[in-house]
């Protein structure tokens, strides 16, 4: 008998998981994805497996607007593990080395300043990163370790919350592309003892926190026992995560043109950036970017219902 093709929903929005560990972000998507029954779905950048929380996903023409979330700064809780170096910086990774722990919470304090502010990081071959084509992780597995370059990222916060013995539990609040495994793995060695996550929290991506997130488990028992349709009530405005820009409402006359790829005047424009865009009737209709000669020229649109 030949399968039916499931239809799916043409549905837009950001839904904010709290991303249970041991799940790939992908994985997340796709479960979410079905769930939801949506046609079309994004992420907003990786959560190792070993990761848990926020992990805002992408619905319809929310898409659009991703790549925003990913280039936003984010926020951590994470725990680390003194004198244990794993092979992947990571609780997930082989151990490759022991050492005693000596240090103490006044050494690690006086250590931290040292992280704040904006430091070169040197990505771990077990990332996503691409050489050739080839993810590093993908090389790693492989026993292979190739050079990578130094980049230059931010960590506005890093506060020590706890220190218990061995475990160390750190606040962060970082720039896009830090690896917190790196920064783990860079203290554990000025420190001399090693070091490597033993857990790792995503508290904050961008505008959106941990309270405002749905676990996975709470979306299936609402599915199960009301359906995909259900589910659209945690359905956050494909434009929620760019609250921080300015926003500007074209009348009816402005808002043809500018839904027809032309750039329009707007008085109450910035001078120069990124701006949201509103119709007469308040509908959100997409992003654009205000140019040298004051217009604003449409950059991503809302594709009409």
């Amino acid at each position: 008998m030949a399968q039916v093709k499931r239809i799916r929903r043409d549905v837009s929005g950001i839904i904010l998981l709290d991303k249970p560990r041991g799940l790939t972000s992908n994985a997340a998507l796709q479960k979410v994805r079905w769930l939801l029954n949506a046609e079309k779905a994004g992420h907003t950048g990786s959560l190792d497996p070993l990761a848990t929380g926020v992990l805002p996903l992408c619905f319809g023409e929310a898409t659009k607007f991703s790549q925003y979330l990913l280039d936003a700064d984010k926020g951590y809780e994470t725990v680390a593990q003194l004198g244990v170096i794993t092979s992947t910086g990571d609780a997930e990774g082989e151990v490759l080395e022991r050492r005693e722990v000596t240090v103490g919470r006044a050494e690690l304090e006086a250590l931290l300043p040292r992280f704040r502010g904006e430091i070169k990081q040197i990505p771990p071959m077990y990332s996503a990163l691409k050489r050739d084509g080839q993810p590093l992780y993908k090389l790693a597995r492989a026993g292979e370790v190739v050079e990578r370059e130094a980049r230059s990222v931010t960590i506005a916060r890093l506060e020590l919350l706890a220190f218990e013995q061995s475990q160390v539990r750190l606040a962060v609040a970082c720039s896009k592309g830090t690896y917190i495994r790196t920064l783990v793995e860079d203290i554990g060695q000025l420190l001399g003892c090693g070091a490597h996550v033993a857990e790792l929290r995503r508290t904050l991506a961008g505008p959106f926190s941990l309270d405002q997130t749905v676990t996975l488990d709470e979306l299936i028992q609402v599915h199960e026992a009301e359906g995909s349709a259900a589910l659209d009530r945690y359905l956050l405005p494909s434009d929620s995560g760019l609250t921080h820009w300015p926003l500007l409402q074209f009348s009816e006359h402005s808002a043809y043109y500018w839904l027809h790829g032309q750039p329009v005047r707007a008085p109450e424009a910035p001078k120069f950036g990124m701006v949201r865009v509103q119709d007469h009737t308040g509908r959100f209709i997409g992003i654009g970017e205000v140019g040298e000669d004051g217009r604003v020229a449409p950059r991503r649109l809302i594709r009409s219902a």
